[in-house]
């Protein structure tokens, strides 16, 4: 089985971390968003993956090649035209036989097993209070897509799409996206990939949908927190370090080091990194960082980051009240 996972966005909103690399990369839950990801399409049977990249584009190369050897291509899309174009770039991996995306940001829980087996194609949804914010499908009568939107302004819906596609048949996605390209057809002036399923389906595509159990958003630094305690709550480790406190879920990374602390409840520590006489609550700390003296909440420390406090001293009166 076939997979293109799209992964050239420059990630703005996770500034300053999307400074230095690209927003597939940060840590979460003890892993890259991108390794979560990877991780779940083997397991569910597929075996080769075209991966489009851009921003910091040799990152993610550079990651997959050192951590996997399952077989691999790469795309660059050199202009950001939207996740249609980003997509169409595969051209291999869109021919007569089935494909998956995903996008490199949707780290995500479902039986996409039984997807592949399925008589049509399928898109993966979620029922969301407020659909706006996404594209969204209207059923038919027999339960098969009828109607996708990007973004409406008054959804008919709140049955959205949560960036999976299973095509039983890659050849006909990529003439759908040549025709939305070559009619000039954007909204929000890119080619989307919700624009290009419709006119797959006035085609006479029959689509179908399937319910994404978990979906983790990794758009932002407080969607990414929410991500990591939902990741977390998820393992079953137990950590143990003599002379610190250990509250779970937390991931500890074997190469890191915990000295005199309070580590936790939902705190993820990557490889490398030194945590000393520090408190660390709801935070993440990436690769090879030290932080020493300090006591921190809902924070997120990039790779090899130094953070040094220092202890305070205090004189303070009856009926006081001192926020440090």
């Amino acid at each position: 089985m076939k997979a293109i996972i799209p992964a050239a966005g420059v990630g703005t909103r996770l500034r300053p971390h999307t400074l230095v690399i690209p927003k597939v990369l940060i840590n979460v839950g003890g892993k890259p968003i991108l390794s979560h990801i990877i991780d779940k399409a083997l397991e569910s049977g597929i075996d080769d993956i075209a991966f489009i990249i851009g921003y910091k584009g040799n990152q993610i190369q550079e990651y997959v090649e050192s951590n996997y050897s399952f077989k691999y291509r790469f795309y660059e899309q050199k202009e950001i035209l939207g996740l249609a174009h980003a997509i169409g770039l595969a051209e291999e991996y869109l021919r007569d036989e089935p494909v998956f995306i995903v996008l490199g940001d949707t780290i995500f829980e479902a039986d996409i097993e039984s997807v592949f087996k399925g008589q049509y194609s399928s898109l993966g949804v979620r029922e969301v209070e407020d659909p706006r914010r996404f594209g969204t499908v209207e059923l038919d009568e027999n339960g098969f897509a009828h109607t996708l939107v990007e973004k409406p302004v008054d959804p008919k819906s709140n049955l959205t799409l949560v960036g999976l596609y299973f095509l039983k048949n890659g050849k006909i996605l990529k003439e759908s996206i040549n025709e939305l390209i070559q009619r000039d057809y954007k909204t929000r002036d890119e080619y989307q990939i919700t624009d290009a399923l419709q006119i797959l389906i006035n085609r006479g595509e029959k689509v179908t949908t399937f319910h994404v159990d978990g979906w983790y958003d990794c758009g932002k630094p407080e969607t990414i927190l929410s991500t990591n305690r939902q990741l977390l709550q998820r393992m079953k480790q137990n950590y143990k370090v003599e002379g610190s406190l250990i509250r779970p879920p937390v991931y500890i990374n074997a190469a890191a080091k915990v000295e005199n602390s309070i580590i936790g409840p939902y705190t993820t520590i990557a490889k490398g990194s030194i945590i000393r006489n520090t408190i660390l609550v709801n935070s993440i700390v990436g690769n090879e960082s030290l932080v020493q003296d300090v006591c921190l909440k809902d924070s997120i420390i990039g790779d090899r980051a130094v953070i040094s406090g220092s202890f305070k001293t205090l004189n303070v009166s009856d009926f006081s009240e001192i926020t440090l």
